[in-house]
């Protein structure tokens, strides 16, 4: 089956717009806009140095007491880069209609797309390659970091045992709050024991609202599941992701399209007139989580705290 190649294009697809799409996604993914961006992977697999046990001082007994030693160690941690692509079939025709702005109708949606898959996986686990870690909600569930839903909103958030008190109980200081949008009515009218609302617009630069402080953003890609998940409060520093292979493109012309699910035919490209642009990044992801002196059994504590809707 004949298509042309990527090199073959090299002048066809300029790079400005590889560039503007890859920014595209990440500004378009809630979790690549909060999260950490390590150097540029140069394999496959990248490992991360992360600590994993402090030393110990000791009090000196007496004048001629002997001083003991202590070890500090780390151990690795990796991140796996994964394939994500997306095909965008086109009809020649549009191709050949030289008024038509071919790029601006394929890059939102490239970048949507992209955004979309890159959430939910993270996220909630959705599609995730088996490679990755698990999401930030599996997580924080696992370590015990999570809140269910009472009818007390106030004190689910902002209480004792609230949700960014877990956060903060794991020996982190929350960073920053993504929420489903559904909770934005909600925490409109959520006040502190003053009076005074703990929702509030931003007054600089992007942020749009805080919540007790931190950048509060409300996904809307698509990617948020309200049923699994209302909030996700914590340390976005401790989520970090590295790329292997910014956006690239292969244009296929005479190339058979099939439902993955159904492995039945989509589109026959050369019968039907029309070509398609395949977008390609790789990346991977993972959450250090590093011993500290606040904790020391990390299977019990979690960057990132969870608010559960009712059950």
């Amino acid at each position: 089956m004949a298509l042309i190649q990527r090199e073959d294009l090299a002048g066809l697809i300029p790079e400005p717009v590889s560039r503007e799409i890859f920014q595209g996604v990440v500004e378009q993914s809630a979790v690549l806009k909060a999260g950490r961006k390590l150097p540029n992977m140069t394999s496959k697999t990248q490992s991360i140095n992360v600590l994993d046990m402090l030393p110990m001082a000791y009090w000196v007994d007496g004048d001629t007491g002997y001083k003991e030693t202590a070890n500090q160690a780390w151990e690795k941690k990796k991140l796996y880069a994964e394939e994500l692509a997306v095909i965008i079939p086109i009809p020649e025709a549009v191709l050949n209609d030289s008024n038509y702005d071919i790029w601006g109708e394929v890059r939102p949606r490239i970048v949507e797309a992209m955004g979309r898959r890159i959430d939910e996986a993270i996220l909630f686990g959705t599609g995730k390659p088996g490679t990755w870690r698990k999401d930030i909600v599996s997580t924080a569930m696992d370590a015990g970091t999570y809140v269910r839903e009472t009818g007390d909103l106030f004190t689910d958030i902002m209480g004792v045992d609230g949700v960014i008190a877990k956060a903060e109980e794991s020996g982190y200081m929350p960073t920053g709050v993504m929420s489903a949008v559904a909770m934005r009515a909600r925490l409109r009218g959520l006040k502190d024991t003053t009076g005074q609302p703990i929702f509030v617009s931003g007054m600089q630069g992007k942020t749009s609202y805080m919540l007790d402080g931190m950048e509060m953003s409300f996904p809307m890609n698509g990617a948020w599941d309200p049923d699994e998940a209302l909030m996700i409060v914590g340390d976005f520093n401790q989520l970090v992701y590295s790329i292997r292979q910014d956006v690239t493109y292969k244009v296929l012309t005479e190339a058979t399209i099939v439902d993955p699910s159904t492995k039945q035919v989509v589109y026959s490209l050369a019968q039907q007139d029309m070509v398609a642009l395949r977008a390609v990044m790789r990346l991977g992801w993972e959450i250090p989580n590093p011993v500290s002196a606040f904790r020391s059994d990390l299977s019990q504590y979690s960057p990132f705290a969870v608010y559960l809707p009712e059950e």
